[in-house]
């Protein structure tokens, strides 16, 4: 695995993500924690939930763990000739998917509502919230038949070694979803009501089509031309779908929880749903930009590595990978947690997004955070079992995991009566059982993986995040106490000075205690510099 390329692929992934966090910002000033965006967001779970599954889930491990060993084994013509297939195969299907969605919408729309009535604070039924949901959902659809394009594309690049320009395509979907959206939302209603999110809903769609085209150039540049090939009896093509129906729940059980938690949170009161993406949003800014960047350059390697059985250097790589994401990740975790606040309001408080809203979307925030580092863990550690084919543990330990989410999620909401923040709780939790029972299972499979040398390597981080938090707790009790009566202005330097000492007292620690992956992430900014 290349820091280098890590590097590169985290620097486009953070540029995507920051982009999304700017259309969250843009959503949460025009319309808050309104019931009106919470049908938004729930009639974006299931094209956003497919996503998640073919995207950054089942479709591209299986193709990429595919297509590279094909590429090595047999060479580029009978690659691309894979996918030419695989490429016509996933736009005749998800053309099928798109019309039924569109046409079962209502159905949907019923199904994801359905625990509206009970929890904490019952949720009334509004024929003109479900109306609203469904045309949305119908807008929405046909984004996921652009996103499998763009996701096979990416596999592609990527087992090309290209991993830039597939990484940075996200950046055209934020763009495209907000230019657009904004633009034709203004037009179908200048006072931003409930008809400009129809608006916003077209935006997605055509984002979605600026993430697939993105990337054409780069595909021209590295030898592909596309030809329609219905030849779908191939082993390829059948070793790809043999891949993706395990991979399916296994690589996205989380997002599964996400929609599960929408469900759940419809039915404890407005704006939960709202709070719950916000916060979620937040979360998957360091996991974007750590976790499934070094899975997307580390999967390439771990296919090669898995060529003809478990290589010499399976191990080692998949290790490295664990290591580098939890050096990463944990400082993250710990100023997500502890910062929650001053975070929310700076980014999303002013608007129509109140006092309420920061505290709410804060305690989600906290929530979700307990779970983080073993999130980003299972994007690197879940591709490794489709490496070396052993796709059937994953998925069976995924399924506990979400029987695991939704009993706690029964429990706190229908039985504790707790809110909106114990739904983020259960996905911390759920994430982190599936990471365990996964991590134990390889080191079954295929041999130790570093395990002491990775506790080591944890003590050692909790030491210098110790000396972290200290910085955050102070600052929480002399910079924000009173964040609605801070101006914006001074709210930002406050969190940029404490974030910089933060991060300078845990880079200082790790310096001093002479973690490995610091001297490796230090040299790397500094070759970035001397350019």
């Amino acid at each position: 695995m290349s820091a280098k390329a890590t590097w590169k692929v985290s620097a486009a992934v953070m540029a995507s993500r920051v982009l999304g966090l700017a259309r969250e910002m843009m959503f949460a000033g025009l319309f808050g924690g309104s019931k009106w965006m919470d049908c938004f967001y729930l009639a974006f779970k299931v094209p956003n939930l497919l996503r998640d599954l073919f995207a950054e889930g089942a479709l591209s491990q299986a193709f990429v763990t595919t297509f590279s060993k094909k590429l090595k084994s047999e060479g580029e013509q009978s690659a691309w000739a894979l996918a030419h297939k695989m490429m016509t195969l996933a736009a005749v299907f998800m053309s099928g998917v798109t019309l039924l969605g569109i046409l079962a919408a209502p159905w949907i729309v019923d199904l994801l509502t359905s625990l509206s009535r009970g929890g904490s604070s019952p949720r009334i039924y509004n024929p003109a919230e479900i109306a609203l949901t469904v045309t949305m959902v119908r807008v929405m659809y046909p984004f996921i038949l652009l996103v499998s394009l763009a996701a096979l594309v990416m596999g592609m690049l990527n087992a090309k070694n290209v991993f830039g320009m597939p990484a940075l395509s996200s950046c055209f979907f934020n763009l495209g979803s907000m230019i657009a959206g904004a633009a034709i939302g203004y037009w179908m209603d200048p006072n931003w009501g409930p008809q400009s999110l129809i608006g916003f809903s077209i935006g997605v769609v055509i984002g979605g089509l600026a993430q697939l085209v993105c990337q054409f150039p780069a595909l021209k540049a590295v030898g592909y031309r596309f030809a329609a090939d219905f030849n779908w009896k191939d082993s390829g093509v059948r070793q790809i779908l043999k891949l993706m129906g395990p991979a399916v729940i296994a690589a996205s059980v989380v997002q599964i929880n996400v929609v599960v938690n929408a469900m759940f949170a419809y039915g404890v009161g407005e704006g939960a749903v709202s709070w719950l993406s916000y916060a979620f949003r937040l979360m998957q800014l360091p996991i974007g930009v750590f976790g499934v960047a070094v899975a997307t350059v580390t999967l390439p390697a771990l296919s090669r590595a898995a060529v003809g059985g478990i290589g010499e250097d399976f191990r080692p790589t998949l290790a490295k990978g664990l290591r580098l994401v939890a050096f990463l990740v944990l400082p993250s975790t710990l100023g997500l947690v502890l910062l929650a606040e001053p975070i929310v309001s700076l980014l999303y408080e002013r608007g129509a997004f109140d006092a309420v809203d920061r505290m709410q979307t804060a305690g989600a925030l906290r929530a979700y955070g307990y779970g983080l580092l073993f999130y980003a863990w299972l994007k690197v550690l879940q591709p490794a079992f489709y490496a070396i084919d052993k796709r059937w543990f994953p998925m069976m330990v995924s399924l506990f995991a979400l029987g695991l989410n939704l009993g706690f999620n029964y429990f706190f909401v229908f039985v504790m009566k707790w809110g909106h923040e114990s739904l983020a709780l259960t996905t911390s939790i759920s994430a982190a059982v599936n990471f365990l029972l996964l991590f134990l299972a390889m080191r079954k499979f295929a041999g130790d993986l570093g395990t002491e040398a990775l506790l080591v390597l944890l003590g050692k981080l909790v030491a210098a995040g110790a000396l972290m938090a200290g910085v955050c707790v102070l600052a929480n009790r002399f910079l924000f106490r009173d964040l609605a009566a801070t101006l914006f202005l001074l709210k930002g330097v406050y969190l940029g000075a404490t974030i910089a000492v933060a991060a300078g007292a845990y880079f200082l620690a790790v310096r001093i205690l002479r973690v490995p992956e610091a001297d490796e992430a230090l040299a790397m900014i500094t070759r970035k510099l001397r350019r």
